[in-house]
């Protein structure tokens, strides 16, 4: 799956989104987490079930091993409802300071949901420094 976009949406109250279908490629059963920056990662079932493999390579004794728990430890997974919606766990939502607005972007392997706020910050100075933000993509 690959995903580009972003869109501006806002919960309910009962923590419910709809992300829109391009990003989540049409899947009912999605994987939200931790993300860095203080967003949510998601991904479907192929995409997380790829990450863990790759980490799987961590040996038992590796101080890495704390970072993998924390990473995984905090995926939830979440079906849609009837009508394509569904719910930010309470402590995913809090840790990404989620209230009512939130930004839901695809980049590339995976989608990200930001607290409107915490999005408008990270990117406040993005169009004078997007020259050095791609170069420091190498393309």
């Amino acid at each position: 799956m690959f995903v580009v976009g972003e869109f501006n949406h806002q919960i309910d109250a009962k923590n419910r989104i709809r992300i829109p279908n391009k990003l989540r490629d049409n899947e009912t059963t999605l994987y939200f987490g931790k993300g860095t920056n203080g967003c949510i990662f998601v991904f479907t079932f192929e995409t997380i079930t790829e990450k863990v493999q790759q980490l799987s390579s961590v040996a038992l004794g590796d101080d890495r091993q704390k970072s993998l728990r924390s990473f995984t430890k905090s995926f939830h997974q979440v079906d849609c409802d009837a009508q394509g919606r569904m719910i930010i766990p309470n402590d995913l939502k809090e840790f990404a300071k989620i209230k009512k607005d939130v930004v839901i972007c695809g980049v590339g392997s995976r989608v990200e949901i930001w607290a409107k706020e915490v999005y408008d910050k990270y990117y406040s100075n993005e169009d004078e420094n997007y020259d050095e933000l791609i170069k420091m993509l190498g393309i």
